[in-house]
């Protein structure tokens, strides 16, 4: 598929990732042969799919400590041709307002990201059966230059977007919906919005800045980015610079959904209701990982107290199945005040449930 996986020996054991041809298998074969004979063990009652996908190497076979790290072990390529989604890197945290370290949040997200495997078993989702998957690297910000490093990020998002190609962000901070949002409402015109944070990023301007972590959704509401109606913010805390935080966001139409209306209660309930807010459109999630309580995601920059769970958290994105997603994120990840990794592990976690909740994923 790719130079940099071809003259492999053949073997009954799976050294790395490989396109499968699944329409190959016949039920109950345990192994098939693909890419001029390498050998891959494969689950002995899986349909065929007629095409061929990446599929990352198990860990029954191969150490999850060895190789390069790219998410979740995907093969990486340069571009997002012939990709149907792509895990992309975006690292900065130029537009921090208090704790740096987002910037290596692509870094560790891969690194965590060893532990994922090929299939969904709370939702039996098989997206290595659905999708052609890779990681292809990261955005090639200025990190010296905000406001350039978001050009650099809209151009590339543009060319992703123009291959047909789902984006899978790892940021990086906030500030890069921004600028992915204008790439992706060129594409599509005004998406609807289901933005899980503790804060709802509407401020207008911030230490004499308008482009910065907590602007990026009222730059998006200027430049006519988002269906209003149909945008949702889930998880906003904390304490204010108001009374009343959020009346700009409701003012535009938004649906806030604080923090107070999730606790002691699963979100499946609510994802029913923002299902059918959204629904047949165009649709964009947005999630930072300070939506949860730093006691489970201390790794962040501006971390607030009585937040979601990290159960709650996947029942929202698993509460995305059948939406029109068109593009995801996982933001605001910093390494250095993630002393356990755990941070990163569950951001990985994230980004894999959001890849099962893509259009025309199947499941078992």
């Amino acid at each position: 598929m790719f130079s940099v996986w071809r003259n492999l020996p053949l073997s009954r054991t799976f050294a790395t990732a490989a396109a499968v041809d699944f329409c190959a298998l016949q039920p109950r074969q345990t192994w098939a042969l693909c890419n001029n004979g390498r050998g891959l063990c494969v689950n002995p009652n899986r349909k065929c799919s007629g095409k061929r996908y990446n599929v990352p190497p198990s860990a029954e076979f191969v150490s999850r400590v060895s190789g390069i790290p790219t998410m979740a072990k995907l093969p990486y390529q340069e571009t997002a041709d012939g990709l149907d989604a792509a895990f992309v890197g975006v690292p900065i945290d130029t537009g921090t307002s208090n704790r740096p370290g987002a910037r290596f949040g692509p870094r560790q997200i891969r690194v965590e990201s060893a532990m994922l495997r090929a299939y969904n078993s709370g939702t039996r989702a098989a997206p290595y059966e659905s999708l052609m998957v890779a990681d292809i690297g990261d955005v090639n910000v200025n990190v010296f230059d905000l406001k350039d490093t978001c050009k650099r990020i809209r151009e590339v998002y543009k060319k992703i977007l123009a291959t047909g190609c789902i984006p899978l962000t790892m940021g990086g901070d906030h500030t890069i919906a921004y600028p992915i949002l204008q790439a992706v409402a060129e594409k599509h015109g005004p998406v609807g919005l289901i933005h899980v944070d503790a804060h709802a990023d509407t401020s207008d301007v911030i230490l004499g800045e308008k482009i910065g972590h907590g602007t990026p959704f009222r730059r998006c509401v200027e430049e006519g980015l988002l269906d209003c109606k149909r945008v949702v913010q889930i998880g906003l805390r904390g304490s204010g610079y108001s009374a009343d935080s959020y009346e700009w966001s409701r003012a535009q139409g938004f649906r806030v959904v604080q923090v107070e209306e999730c606790w002691f209660k699963s979100l499946a309930p609510l994802m029913a209701e923002v299902r059918n807010q959204m629904g047949k459109g165009p649709v964009y999630l947005s999630f930072d990982i300070d939506a949860l309580d730093p006691g489970f995601a201390p790794g962040t920059g501006t971390p607030e107290i009585a937040g979601l769970t990290p159960i709650q958290g996947v029942e929202i994105i698993r509460g995305c199945r059948g939406l029109n997603l068109v593009g995801c994120d996982l933001v605001e990840v910093s390494p250095p005040y993630d002393t356990t990794g755990n941070t990163a592990l569950t951001g990985a976690n994230l980004l894999f449930e959001m890849l099962c909740v893509l259009p025309k994923i199947k499941y078992y």
